[in-house]
Parts: structure tokens; C-alpha cells; sequence
């Protein structure tokens, strides 16, 4: 997954005790609604996309004063304000300066090789109209305020416009205290969940018609516009709760994507008709993207973990309705990745032999044989087949049972690494170990594929070596969890990010999986779970990140902003309230065990 950087630094944020988050300067502010979203810069650039659409005109606002305080959504300084609405894609500023000076895209997305025509501004009275191939801008003076629409057509930012001014502010303060999920807590906690909430809740994406057009993986994953099995997984954590009907949409969505031998991309890819024959073209033309992406509907073909968590998303969403539709109804696609998931199990012990490449979560890092992640998921995977087969393919289901008590033992005496006291990360067919400690092998913990003396062990070496705060032999002090220590043994088996000693797969802070390993400790009853439920959030408002950072790490900075499986912890929290909410001055925020 491509990721934007952190380019300079930016002023802090301090959270306030209603939640919101308080800026002495502008900081970068990303906003995401149903149909529209974009990124209120600091120098006062207000961009403006369109789900399934792309970028559409970038408005120039001027300086902002601050302070600003920001919610999901919305900001407010010295005299001026935004907010987004939430039932059509527009959004009104207040107090700007006159004479806005707006600029039309000249392409959907980076990638866009032939935008054809460029975009034209032209005014009908007091309206400014922008008209790009793709879609339409509509600025609409409405006394001291501005409005702003978009669509993919006139039809659509027309519609946009018949909101007034205090509807679109009553839909921006509403969905402000939507987000708002633990008011009970303190500062840091309470802004957490409420942006978190946020990350989750703006994942879900509709369609011009106002039907569910999937989840978004995060604000700058949307062009072209696609929705992921993986990224879609942890993202559906806090929506069973929230949210479920976009779960079970989703569930239907990925559907579409799975092949009929139970392969399935990275993601599905949803773009309306201009975006999709703008991405054809580059798909076809650009030797290494034509090699990635293989048909027209995928984004990246064939990665070994989407068909597992596809089968994951259904157990979990099932387990939490109580609606067994969707198992129904995807029950023949489940038994063929059943069936295609044994066909890797090489040595008959249970365990899928993933082959050569680097498609899967570390998709800069190329793990073969044996890999810790994705045999978590396998194994979560037969649990939920025994489970929903029980009544419609009692066989299959029992085949499903037995072969993970023999997955269960084959990890045991495969994986496990007694002389450290956790699991290899992978064991390649030729011998080789990775033997460091990895963040992602939670999935194992998850699925209880270890006996709880081994999890909990594990749980130990993760508090010792992963939380920044307790391992002095990573350089950079406290300031996150490290998604693996210490760093890859063999440079070969890393690219581009994750060639670099703790950047990005090779030591970062991935706050989805912070929540995981949260979890795990609230789920045990053991300590130590605040460091990874809040250091993150405590390292984002130190940097001035607003949103749930995708992920980070000293010196390399950021990912993306507002991505939504980086809302797990908020969701972690909220399942665990009552233990969150009593201990949540009780451990220290900046140490490890």
C-alpha cells in the first residue's frame, strides 16, 4: 500500500476534555463524509474529491488564524470555521476571506495519464462553477458564509446545494457527537476513541444514489476508489458494534472480488465510469502496474491473506448479529478457499505453505514457507468453517475441526522458538528463520493457535521488546510500538520502505495493530495494556497528526492520515470499557512492563 510521508514538522494538538483537540496554528485537518472529502492544509489550501470520482478543485483560502480547535469533520479558529455535511457531499466555511481563488484539478489522481479536456471555471451570478470530465465544483456565496458542493455531475453538487447553511452545520455537529463513544474518559483517551470512532465511521463510502459503495481503507486510499479484504477486516472491528449493516455490505461487496478457485486481491476496486477508464488506461500501459493488478477489478491480484479474512469477516460478523445470512449465502466460496488454502498444505500437518512473494499485510517484505501471520488467520479461518458448517456441511465442518487440532500442534513444534519464547516470524522452505519478534503473529494469539502459558509468554517478549518505552536497544526513546524487533536479518527479503531498519514493516508503529495487542492483554486480564492502547494517539497529538495516523516511526515520519483500521484501538476501548475506563490512570503512558 502506497502511503504519503511526513514532509515537516507540525505544531502539536493538546485534546480538551470534551474530546476535541485544541492547535495553537493550523494543522493538516483530513476530512471524510459519505460522498466528499479532502484536506484543509495549514497554509490554507482546501482540497476537494469525490469517492469513486477523484480530485476535483483545490480552493485557496488564505491564512487562518489560530488557535483552531478540531472535532471529526470540523475546525474552528479565530473567526472562521468548517463543516462538513453528512447527507450530501458539500460543506460550508464561515468567516473566510472574499475572493476565494479556486483552481481545478488537472487530473483525478497522480496516476491519471489523460485528463482530455482541462477544467474550466466559469460563474452563473454569484455561483462559481467548476467543471472537470470527471465531476463538478459549485461555490455558492450565502451572505458571510461559503458553500461548497461536488458531484460527479451537475446533478449531484445541484442536489448538494439545496442543503442550507445551519443544516449542513447541524449535520457536522451531530456527527461531531456521534463520534463522541466514551465520555467518561479523560483528555488523551476520550480524543482517542472519538477520533478513532471517526476513522471508522468515515470509512463507509456511498454512492451518488446514497447506496453503500464500500469501506474505504483510509482518505488517501481512494483513487482509484477500492475497498480491501485485509484492510477491511480490522476496519470492521468497531462497525460491528457501530455499525453492522455496512459490515454485512461489505461482506457482499468483497464477494464480487473473489475468484472462482477462492483467490482474491488486495482489494476491490469501486470507481465510477471516468476513474475506472482513466486507471484502465494506466493499468494497461504501465509495465509494472499491468503486472500487479491483473484484471480490470483488482487492486493488486492474488494476496494470500484476502480470502482468509474474507472468511474471518463473516464468522466475526455473524458472532456479533446473530445473522447468518451472509454465511448462507457465501457458503460455497468458503468451502472453495477451504479447499484451495489445503491444496498449500505441503507437509499435511495443517499448515498452508505461502509461496515466494510479498502479498500479504507485510507487502514489503517477501515471506515464504511457514509465515506466523497468515497461519493466525488460517487457523481463525477453520475455527469459524467448523463453527458455521456445523449445521450445513456437518463433514466439511468436522474436516475443518480436525485439521486445525493438527495446524494447532504443527505451529507448536514448527514456529515456536523456545529459547526466546515466541514464534518465528517465518520459516522458509529452505531452512531459513526469521526469529525476530513481530507484532503481526498476534494473529495466532487471536485465534488461540498457542496454549495460554505460550501466549502469555509471548505477550511478555512483546512488552519487553516491542513498547519503545521498555527497550533501550532501539535508538529513538519512547515513542511507539515497534511492529518488529529487532530489524529484518536479511536485507533481501525487503523492498522499498521496509528495506529501512524501523520504517514502515520493519519497525514502525501500526496503531491497528496496537489495538490488537491491547486486546489481547484486556481479553487475558494481564497488564500493561494502556502503552499500546495510547502511546500512538499520544505520539499523533505531540506531532500535530490529526487523525488516526496509518503509521509511524522516528525518524521517518507518518503514513496517511485517517486511516480507518487505525480506528481498532478506539473499538478496543469501547468493548472494554468498564476496564478501560477504571485503569486508565492506572498504568504509567510512557513504560513498558
Amino acid at each position: 500500500m502506497v502511503a504519503v510521508e511526513l514532509d515537516r514538522p507540525a505544531a502539536p494538538l493538546a485534546p480538551l476534555p470534551s474530546g476535541l483537540l485544541r492547535a495553537e496554528a493550523p494543522v493538516h485537518l483530513p476530512f471524510m463524509a459519505p460522498r466528499l472529502q479532502g484536506d484543509l492544509l495549514p497554509d490554507g489550501r482546501l482540497s476537494v474529491s469525490i469517492w469513486g470520482a477523484g480530485h476535483l478543485a483545490t480552493l485557496s483560502l488564505g491564512a487562518l488564524p489560530g488557535p483552531v480547535t478540531y472535532g471529526p469533520n470540523r475546525a474552528e479558529g479565530a473567526g472562521w470555521s468548517l463543516h462538513v455535511a453528512q447527507s450530501a457531499p458539500a460543506l460550508v466555511l464561515r468567516g473566510v476571506p472574499d475572493g476565494v481563488r479556486v483552481t481545478p484539478a488537472p487530473r483525478c489522481a497522480w496516476w491519471h495519464r489523460d485528463s482530455g479536456r482541462p477544467g474550466t471555471v466559469r460563474r452563473e451570478g454569484r455561483r462559481r462553477i467548476v467543471d472537470v470530465p470527471w465531476g463538478c465544483v459549485v461555490l455558492e456565496p450565502r451572505g458571510g458564509d461559503l458553500v461548497v458542493a461536488a458531484g460527479t455531475d451537475w446533478a449531484e453538487a445541484e442536489a448538494a446545494l439545496t442543503l442550507p447553511v445551519p443544516s449542513i452545520v447541524a449535520e457536522a455537529e451531530a456527527y461531531v457527537r456521534a463520534t463522541d463513544r466514551l465520555p467518561a474518559a479523560g483528555p488523551v483517551l476520550r480524543s482517542m476513541v472519538q477520533q478513532g470512532a471517526h476513522a471508522a465511521l468515515s470509512s463507509i463510502r456511498r454512492d451518488p444514489a446514497g447506496r453503500f459503495a464500500g469501506l474505504a481503507a483510509g482518505q488517501a486510499y481512494s483513487a482509484p476508489a477500492r475497498t480491501y479484504y485485509r484492510d477491511g477486516y480490522w476496519t470492521v472491528q468497531p462497525l460491528l458494534a457501530l455499525a453492522p449493516e455496512a459490515v454485512r455490505d461489505e461482506i457482499d461487496m468483497l464477494a464480487g472480488g473473489l475468484q472462482p478457485d477462492g483467490e482474491a486481491p488486495s482489494a476491490v476496486i469501486l470507481s465510477g465510469p471516468q476513474q475506472s477508464a482513466a486507471w484502465e488506461v494506466f493499468r494497461r500501459t504501465d509495465p509494472f502496474i499491468s503486472r500487479e493488478h491483473l484484471r480490470p477489478g483488482d487492486w493488486w491480484s492474488d494476496h494470500f491473506d484476502s480470502p482468509l479474512c474474507f472468511i474471518l469477516m463473516i464468522a466475526d460478523y455473524v458472532r456479533a448479529t446473530g445473522d447468518a445470512a451472509p454465511a448462507e449465502r457465501h457458503w460455497p466460496m468458503i468451502r472453495m478457499i477451504y479447499r484451495r488454502y489445503r491444496g498449500f498444505d505441503e507437509a499435511g500437518d495443517g499448515l498452508p505453505v505461502k509461496p515466494n512473494h510479498e502479498r500479504d499485510w507485510a507487502d514489503n517484505v517477501y515471506r515464504q514457507g511457514l509465515v506466523a501471520y497468515d497461519l493466525g488467520l488460517w487457523v481463525g479461518a477453520l475455527d469459524a468453517i467448523a463453527r458455521l458448517g456445523r449445521d450445513r456441511e456437518p463433514d466439511l465442518a468436522a474436516e475443518a475441526a480436525e485439521v486445525a487440532v493438527r495446524a494447532r500442534e504443527a505451529i507448536g513444534r514448527r514456529l515456536w522458538l523456545p529459547d526466546r519464547g515466541w514464534c518465528a516470524e517465518y520459516r522458509n522452505d529452505d531452512g531459513f528463520t526469521e526469529d525476530h519478534l513481530a507484532i503481526d503473529s498476534l494473529t495466532l494469539l487471536r485465534s488461540d493457535a498457542l496454549p495460554p502459558d505460550r501466549a502469555e509468554a509471548t505477550l511478555r517478549a512483546m512488552q519487553r521488546w516491542l513498547y519503545s518505552g521498555a527497550n533501550a536497544d532501539q535508538p529513538y526513546g519512547d515513542w511507539g510500538v515497534l511492529c518488529a524487533f529487532p530489524p529484518y536479518k536479511r536485507r533481501r527479503d525487503t523492498r522499498a520502505k521496509s528495506a529501512f531498519a524501523f520504517r514502515y514493516h520493519n519497525g514502525a508503529d501500526w496503531p491497528y495493530w496496537d489495538g490488537v495487542l491491547a486486546r489481547e492483554l484486556l481479553r487475558r486480564d494481564l497488564p500493561g495494556w494502556r502503552y499500546p492502547l495510547l502511546r500512538w494517539w499520544e505520539s499523533c497529538l505531540a506531532n500535530g497528526w490529526l487523525g488516526a495516523v496509518e503509521y509511524f516511526s522516528p525518524p521517518f515520519g507518518r503514513g496517511s492520515l485517517l486511516q480507518g483500521w487505525s480506528g481498532g484501538p478506539a473499538g478496543v476501548a469501547l468493548e472494554f470499557a468498564s476496564q478501560v475506563l477504571a485503569g486508565q490512570a492506572g498504568e504509567s503512558d510512557h513504560q513498558g512492563p
